[in-house]
This record gives structure tokens, sequence and C-alpha cells, in this order.
């Protein structure tokens, strides 16, 4: 039996390892400490002033678009749509014609149609279409805008339960709109109370609550089990735990944003807290994989100038997705530039998820390398380490296909009464996530994944022989 054998507080740098290093640079992090407060308060003062809620005053101003989406809701059969429309001025070159301008809602399964239509034909008022869900045009309003009342509020039933979209239709090219659209859209529950969130969401504060009190609990175990090996933990033990706390207030704050919605309408400010934590976790989250993959108080006691630079870049590419993820989220997709965020959102997401990648690589070519020189007497060590690398990289590859692809997949096929699925699979996926790379990373005397069986051993050293252990997608690396 072959074991590898850790040194007092993972101080393991002798002169035959492959990184080898001066001792720990406690203050490394020292000059950068300036860069995240600056960072940290930009995300306070760029966060939006507006609240996701199911209760939404939007302005438009001197918009020519033909269709203004405003937003998309699950109604069970006792929905409900109030709009309340104010401060209107209408600007044209001809002559008005109120009738060519209201509101209306149209479910997905028309939308690609009226799409096609207004593409084929200019002229085509999505108004006169008649699988539209019609709730009242300018001409229904007595009199008309801009006369006075230039103000009006209209409240509508939605019969039937589907998930609608609520659109603006201007069917005048040569008329401009600027008006405060003031909404209300919600559900009416069993006892009669008013459910502000979409069909498919309502169980979100229930599930948010359900995962934050896991975490907590893995909170618990963590620190326990820290404090039980405390000569074998190393910095990169506490910043897990504190990523563990910031997970865990991210989602109570989570479920405290989605409850006061589906009660009240608004958030009440927990999404501004919801934000922060969210935040905070993110780039915790990527800075710690950064920092594991380089193996950083694992393997050696600092960082490389190239890890540096992935870390340097990757932090602030996710306070970037952060801000993007936030005006998202409390903006609405009335606003010209909201497919804009959402295209940077993605791409921001893509280069970060990419970049974590690179440091788990160089530290495996880095252990092969060693393998080809090392004695006997370290072949197991390294092997077992390499081991654990390669199998650190296929979980952090299969938790970034997850749920990037397969969630993604999820919320697009799911019925809308089954949207919540999706963040259950979310949320399901990173707890497994935290509790393998935890245990794989565990401070305990003897980790079992430090510890290869002389068939373990002999099988893989034939194989890194073979060259099976090479990453040949990554050899440019």
């Amino acid at each position: 039996m072959y074991g590898y054998k850790r040194c007092p507080r993972f101080n393991c740098h002798s002169n035959e390892s492959p990184f080898t290093s001066p001792p720990p640079q406690i203050t490394m992090w020292k000059p950068y400490i300036p860069f995240f407060l600056l960072l940290f308060s930009t995300i306070l003062f760029l966060s939006p002033t507006t609240t996701t809620a199911e209760i939404k005053s939007l302005t438009i101003n001197f918009d020519t678009r033909p269709m203004i989406f405003f937003e998309k809701f699950g109604f069970t059969p006792k929905g409900r749509v109030t709009i309340s429309v104010s401060s209107v001025v209408l600007s044209s070159s001809s002559q008005l014609e109120f009738s060519h301008l209201g509101f209306f809602l149209l479910n997905d399964e028309n939308l690609l149609q009226v799409l096609t239509k207004i593409k084929q034909n200019a002229s085509f008022c999505v108004l006169d279409y008649r699988y539209i869900y019609p709730l009242f045009t300018f001409g229904d309003i007595s009199p008309p805008p801009p006369r006075p009342p230039a103000s009006f509020n209209r409240s509508f039933p939605v019969l039937g339960s589907n998930e609608y979209s609520l659109f603006f239709a201007n069917c005048d090219s040569e008329t401009s709109v600027s008006m405060v659209v003031r909404t209300e859209i919600f559900n009416f529950d069993s006892n009669g109370s008013r459910d502000y969130l979409s069909a498919g969401q309502t169980q979100l504060p229930s599930l948010f609550f359900l995962f934050f009190v896991a975490y907590l609990a893995f909170f618990v175990v963590w620190v326990y089990t820290c404090y039980i090996y405390k000569h074998l933990i190393h910095r990169i033990h506490l910043l897990m735990a504190v990523l563990l706390l910031m997970k865990g207030l991210n989602l109570i704050c989570a479920a405290e944003h989605k409850h006061y919605v589906k009660v009240t309408g608004l958030p009440h400010g927990w999404n501004l807290w919801f934000y922060i934590f969210q935040f905070i976790h993110v780039v915790l989250l990527f800075s710690v994989l950064v920092l594991i993959g380089a193996g950083w108080s694992f393997l050696k006691p600092s960082l490389q100038d190239r890890e540096k630079k992935v870390l340097m870049i990757v932090i602030p590419l996710q306070v970037l997705a952060n801000l993007t993820s936030a005006v998202i989220g409390d903006t609405d997709p009335f606003i010209k530039d909201w497919v804009t965020w959402n295209q940077v959102f993605l791409l921001v997401d893509i280069i970060c998820c990419c970049a974590i990648i690179f440091p788990i690589v160089w530290s495996i070519r880095s252990l092969r390398e060693t393998l080809k020189t090392d004695g006997n007497e370290k072949v197991s060590r390294n092997l077992a380490k390499l081991i654990l690398f390669k199998q650190f990289y296929i979980v952090i590859i299969g938790y970034l296909c997850f749920t990037r692809i397969v969630v993604f997949a999820l919320r697009t096929i799911a019925a809308y009464k089954y949207q919540w699925i999706s963040n259950a699979a979310e949320e399901t996926a990173s707890f497994v996530f935290f509790i393998v790379m935890f245990y794989m990373f565990r401070p305990v005397e003897k980790n079992e994944c430090f510890i290869l069986d002389q068939k373990e051993e002999e099988d893989a050293e034939i194989a890194l022989r073979n060259e099976s252990f090479c990453l040949r997608n990554f050899e440019a690396a």
C-alpha cells in the first residue's frame, strides 16, 4: 500500500518538489486591496435603483418601435393585468390613428408568426392579428390622448392559464410615443390573495430557503472539520469557508427577495442585498477555483506570475458579469440595449469559464513532466496528485457544462408552470459540486484522494507512459 503523507500545514516544498518556492508570502494580497475595495464600491454605486418585481413603473421616451416588449408572465385561470398610463405625449408628422396604438398579450406560439409577418410586410399591424389577446388601444380612451385627461387606468382578467408576453404596439412608423407605464400582473391563489410571481416561479422562495438551510449545515460541518484538523488547515480552507457562508447568505436574500415580490409585488430592498452577496459569492467562487487549480497552499505556497494574471483577469470580468446580471435582472426588456446586455453577460461568462481551466491544465502538465524525472520514491505521491487534479478537472468541466447547457435547455423546453425545475437543477448541481470539491481538498490527516494501492499505481504509471494523461485539447496552453 502506497500513500501520500501530508507534511504539517501543507508545507511540503522540499528541494525535490517540482513546486519549490519561497516561504508563503502573507502580504501577497496587500497590493490588490485598494483594487478590491474599488470594485466593491463600484457594484454598490452602480446597482440599479429600479426594482425587480411584478409591479413596475417604466418610462418610454419618443419611441417609434412597432412592438415594445414589457415582460413575460405565467397566468393561472385567475390571472389579472392592470395597466396605468400617464404623461402621454404623441408626436406624428401625419394624422394620428389612435386605434393603431395599444397594449396586448401574446403567447410564444404565435410570437414567431407575428415577427415573420412584420418582416414580410412593413405595413402589417399586429393589433389586427386575430391570435393576440387585446387589452386596449388609445382609441378606446375617451377622450383619446394627449387631450385631457392624459392618464388612464385599465384592469383586465386573463381567461385561461397560459404564459403571455405583454407588448405595446405602435403601427404608425411616423408616430413617436412618450409615456409612463405602471403595470401590475398577478394571479389569485387558493386563498384569494394576490401572487405576483409567475405560475412557474411561485415555488422559488421555499426552494431557495431549503438550499440555504442545506448550505448552512454544510458550513457548520466544514467549520467543525477545520477545527478538528486545525493543525492541517491553510488559507485556502478559510476562503472555502467564506465561500460557503456567502453562498448561504446569497440564497437567503434570494428567498426573501422572491417572498416579498410574491406577496407585495415589490422586493423591499432585498434585491440590493441579493446582488451584493451574489457579487461576493461569484467572485469568491471563481477565485477559489483558480487558486485550487493552481495548487495554491496545496502544492505550493504562492502563485506564479501567469496564475496571478489569470486571477486578475477573472475577477474584473466577474465584476462586469455581475453588473450585467444586475442590469438584466433589475431592468426590463423594453429598453433598447437589453439584448446587448444579455450578450455581454454570456460572452463574459464564457471567457471566465475558459480562464479557470488553464491553471488546472498547467498543474497537470507540470505534474506529468515531474513524473518523468522523479525517482521511484516520489512516483506514488505525484501520481496521487496527478489523478486528483485530473478528477478535479473533470468535475469542473461537468459542472460548467451542466449549469450552462443543461440548465439552459431545461429553461427552454420546460413548460411555464415548471420553470422552477431549472432553478432546482442549477442549485442541486452547485450543491453537489461544492460537496465534491470540498471533499477532495478537505483538511484531514489521511485523505483518501491521496492514497493509491499497488494495482492503481501500476495502472496509472502505465497509462502515464502511454501518454494517456495528456490533455491533448490543451496542449498549446
